[in-house]
C-alpha cells in the first residue's frame, strides 16, 4: 500500500529551480532578452532599464534638494521623499531577485557588443560620405540656415520648480516647530529614555535646517538672483 508520503516525493523533485546563464544578446544582468539596448556600455533588457530609471530619479531628486542618499532607512521629511525612497528600495529589491546567479565575463559582453557597434559605425560613415558629396554651395546655404534656428531656442531658465520649493520650505518649517515644541517638553526630564528622545530630535531638526539651506540654494539659484 502506497503511503502519502510517497506520493509527494516526486512532487517535491519536480520544483527544481534552473539555473540561468547568460548568453550573447542578452540582458547582462537578467539574461532576459526582451528589448534589449546598451545601458551604461552593457546590455540591458527594458525591464532591468525601467528599474534602473526608478533609482536614477530617485537619486536625482535627493540631489537636487541636498537629502540624504537612497538606501538603507525609509526615513523621510516628507511623502513625496518617502515615496522616492520606497520606489527606489522596491526597484533594487525587483533587481536583485532577477540578478543572474553568475555574472558574464566582461570581455565576452564586449565581444558580443562589437558587432552591433561596428554596424552603428558603418551607418555613421555612410551618411558623413553622404553629406561630404554635397555641393558646397549646398553645406553654406543649410550652414546659414541653422544660425537662426540655434539663435531662436528658447532659453532654459532651470528645471528647479520655485512654487515647489516654496511649498516644501513651508511643510519643513511646520516640522521644525512641531520638534521644537517636543524638544521644550523633553529639555528638563532625565534619564536615558529623555537624552535618547532629545538626541533623537535634534537629529531630525539638523537634518530640516540641512534641508532648508539646500532649498533656499535651490530657490536663489532657480530666481538667477
Amino acid at each position: 500500500m502506497t503511503d502519502a508520503q510517497t506520493l509527494e516525493a516526486p512532487t517535491e523533485n519536480a520544483t527544481i529551480r534552473t539555473v540561468r546563464r547568460w548568453s550573447p544578446g542578452a540582458c547582462v544582468w537578467c539574461g532576459d532578452t526582451d528589448s534589449v539596448e546598451v545601458f551604461r556600455n552593457e546590455p540591458r533588457c527594458a525591464t532591468c532599464r525601467k528599474h534602473e530609471a526608478v533609482i536614477d530619479e530617485a537619486r536625482k531628486f535627493m540631489g537636487m534638494y541636498g537629502l540624504r542618499p537612497i538606501g538603507g532607512t525609509l526615513q523621510s521629511d516628507d511623502e513625496e521623499e518617502y515615496e522616492h525612497r520606497l520606489a527606489a528600495r522596491e526597484a533594487r529589491r525587483a533587481l536583485n531577485d532577477i540578478r543572474l546567479a553568475e555574472q558574464p565575463d566582461p570581455a565576452l559582453v564586449r565581444k558580443a557588443l562589437r558587432p552591433r557597434a561596428a554596424a552603428i559605425t558603418e551607418g555613421h560613415t555612410g551618411s558623413s560620405a553622404q553629406t561630404s558629396t554635397r555641393p558646397a554651395s549646398a553645406t553654406r546655404s543649410s550652414s546659414a540656415a541653422a544660425k537662426p534656428a540655434k539663435s531662436a531656442a528658447p532659453v532654459r531658465t532651470g528645471a528647479v520648480d520655485v512654487e515647489e520649493i516654496q511649498t516644501r520650505a513651508l511643510a519643513l518649517l511646520d516640522q521644525l516647530s512641531a520638534i521644537d515644541a517636543q524638544l521644550a517638553l523633553v529639555a528638563e526630564q532625565n534619564g536615558l529614555a529623555a537624552r535618547a528622545r532629545r538626541s533623537d530630535l535634534e537629529k531630525q531638526k539638523a537634518t530640516i535646517l540641512r534641508t532648508l539651506a539646500a532649498l533656499e540654494k535651490a530657490r536663489l539659484s532657480a530666481s538667477g538672483s
